[in-house]
């Protein structure tokens, strides 16, 4: 038979070792909170930019398609309907949850069109556009509450940011 063994215990390396404990550090803890805080900032930002981009993507295509139907309106009548509800769209709303706004320029005249910086109507045969996120806008697009609305300008040959075109 042999001898029982007996397990000696090990004295300590120093007053702060834990000798035979595994883990990670306060100092490496902190570190990787302060990597993955650094990546949230960037991260958030770009997101939110490429959700922006995606809105208005979308308001560009709804208006392509009630221009569309206006087009189709115009063959069938042989004019542009007064408003959206003669196309079945009355109170179509735009992504941001407003109205999409609808002015016939051949029958009110240039008095109500939307113009660029220099005073021109932007469209001869109809005005289309949505007021963007902000839901505000004025007739002309110089003001800052109209950069953010998405226009139809040139007869539909731009349609878009009104602060782009």
């Amino acid at each position: 038979m042999s001898p029982p063994v007996r397990y000696r215990r090990a004295a300590p390396a120093g007053p702060f070792s834990c000798r035979g404990i595994s883990g990670f550090t306060l100092l490496e803890l902190t570190f990787v909170l302060l990597i993955l805080g650094i990546l949230t900032a960037i991260a958030i930002p770009s997101h939110r930019g490429y959700q922006d981009k995606a809105v208005i993507l979308k308001a560009i295509g709804e208006i392509r398609e009630l221009e569309g139907q206006l087009d189709t309106f115009r063959a069938e009548f042989g004019a542009y309907p007064n408003s959206l509800a003669d196309v079945g769209e009355a109170g179509r709303l735009d992504p941001w949850g407003n109205p999409y706004e609808y002015l016939n320029i051949a029958q009110s005249g240039n008095q109500g069109a939307r113009k660029d910086k220099s005073l021109v109507p932007i469209n001869s045969t109809y005005d289309l556009y949505s007021k963007g996120a902000d839901g505000d806008s004025k007739k002309s697009l110089v003001p800052k509450v109209s950069h953010d609305d998405i226009v139809r300008a040139n007869d539909g040959a731009f349609v878009g940011l009104a602060l782009d075109y």
